[in-house]
């Protein structure tokens, strides 16, 4: 087959069509804060009171470049309580994985590579250890600051 006829691959954690009404939200505040034909918001335009029903749910990463870490800045309660433990100020690389934070770094790697957001779903099963146990979905969308994408805007439900 032709190169020019071949469909191109699906970017790794795509956001699918349909998702959580929560999700939804977040997204559709992420684009709202877009300026001009910019691809993505800056970081600095964020406010999650604007949010205040899902401020249990939303984390806000910071970005730091070679090598590229993610460390939390602000995580809500229901994501803390669901971890069993506070990660602010934690590097997503130092902390046990588990839920709700499985698959995190690559996913947050795939939306600051692609400059795109992202989009990630933990289904349990029914064998699963204690610290994966828990279905959620979950949005990371890249913010620009500084020359570099320098924040993640996050929601897991």
């Amino acid at each position: 087959m032709r190169g020019d006829l071949m469909t191109p691959p699906a970017r790794p954690y795509s956001v699918p069509d349909k998702i959580e009404p929560n999700l939804i939200r977040v997204l559709a505040y992420w684009e709202s804060l877009k300026r001009s034909r910019n691809d993505m918001p800056f970081w600095d335009d964020v406010n999650l009171s604007m949010l205040p029903d899902l401020s249990d749910k939303l984390m806000l990463i910071d970005v730091f470049e070679e090598p590229l870490r993610l460390r939390f800045n602000i995580v809500g309660r229901e994501l803390t309580d669901r971890y069993g433990g506070d990660v602010h100020s934690q590097f997503a690389d130092k902390i046990e994985i588990r839920t709700p934070f499985q698959y995190l770094l690559s996913q947050g790697s795939a939306a600051i590579e692609g400059r795109a957001p992202t989009y990630y779903q933990h289904v349990s099963e029914k064998t699963a250890a204690p610290h994966e146990s828990g279905t959620y979905s979950r949005i990371l969308l890249p913010m620009w600051g500084d020359g570099h994408i320098g924040m993640l805007l996050g929601a897991a439900v």
